[in-house]
């Protein structure tokens, strides 16, 4: 989901001169920059987007020092993928470019070999580039689990050999999913979202302290909650229950008294943890580049983050049933 975007001009956007920080991919050689480009929205998944306006914002993304690119062949049936491809064509040294594999629509899924293969040489095609940096296997939860340990990361690794990625990783919603497989099977890296953030941060239970112990490099996503800690109204698809969504507008409503931009505010407050190596952002436009910019100058008031803690009461750490789980939910 998108930063919320101040009625605001290209023209007015704040300084690039902020502190955009980089740390390592667990054991890779990977630095990526601590405010991630998430590149969903460039294949019109939320809304249209406006072709020029996209490369613009790729092109002052870099620039002000933002350097990881994350997409998928699932946004947009590979749009986002040509258009993030022409934006960095020429600049593919500059940047930390990632894509997934595995899920291609809301109901398709194939996490076969073949599948898996032929996945990337399209994306590579659409891309402009003859490798990425990280290859990533896309919400594993909705896959046979010993088909991803099996077959789909082997084949990955083997992907990795003949050079057409530098590392690979797995993504998803559910924490088991991800860390029973990674517990089999070795990955440099895991994704995930909606896991920690103002209303939740579960990832420290286990997570985290795995991903220590094995140096993988963790990706947190949606720091707003898929939308839900900004003004506008969350979408009708989201997963989340009600008393998330009450406790949300809660949040939004008392950042909103203060005079401070919820989104910002859970930007930042994500930033902060050390655990994680970047926070992904869903951004499209210039504005949005620069409202993630600015949100590393905000100061955090821990007395402010206490009270939207005890705002959110029960609804804190609620979390929803994804992939193969939702099936017996």
């Amino acid at each position: 989901m998108v930063l919320h975007t101040p009625k605001s001009s290209p023209s007015e956007l704040p300084s690039a001169q902020h502190r955009v920080a980089y740390r390592s991919l667990g054991q890779t050689s990977l630095q990526l920059s601590n405010i991630g480009f998430g590149s969903s929205p460039l294949g019109d998944v939320f809304r249209r987007v406006e072709p020029r306006e996209a490369q613009a914002a790729v092109h002052q993304a870099i620039d002000s020092g933002i350097n990881f690119f994350d997409v998928s062949p699932y946004y947009g049936s590979g749009l986002a993928e040509e258009r993030l491809g022409e934006a960095v064509h020429g600049l593919r040294d500059r940047v930390v470019l990632a894509t997934k594999c595995g899920r291609y629509g809301l109901d398709s899924f194939d996490f076969s070999a073949p599948a898996i293969t032929s996945s990337l040489e399209g994306s590579l095609r659409r891309l402009r580039t003859n490798s990425v940096d990280l290859l990533q296997a896309h919400d594993v939860e909705f896959a046979d689990p010993n088909q991803i340990v099996e077959e789909t990361i082997p084949t990955l690794r083997r992907l990795q050999q003949q050079g057409k990625t530098r590392y690979i990783g797995i993504t998803g919603y559910s924490l088991d999913a991800l860390l029973k497989i990674a517990a089999r099977i070795e990955v440099d890296s895991i994704l995930t979202y909606c896991r920690y953030n103002l209303l939740i941060s579960d990832i420290d239970e286990k997570l985290i302290p795995f991903a220590m112990r094995n140096r993988i490099g963790i990706i947190n996503a949606s720091p707003l909650h898929m939308g839900l800690l900004t003004p506008q109204r969350a979408p009708a698809w989201h997963p989340a229950p009600a008393p998330v969504r009450k406790a949300a507008s809660r949040i939004v409503a008392l950042c909103r008294k203060r005079g401070i931009d919820p989104a910002a505010l859970a930007l930042r407050f994500c930033l902060e943890h050390p655990g994680v190596t970047s926070t992904l952002m869903g951004i499209s436009t210039r504005v949005q580049v620069g409202a993630a910019l600015a949100a590393l100058a905000l100061d955090l008031d821990t007395d402010l983050l206490e009270e939207i803690r005890r705002i959110a009461g029960p609804a804190y750490g609620i979390v929803w049933p994804s992939g193969r789980e939702a099936e017996h939910a």
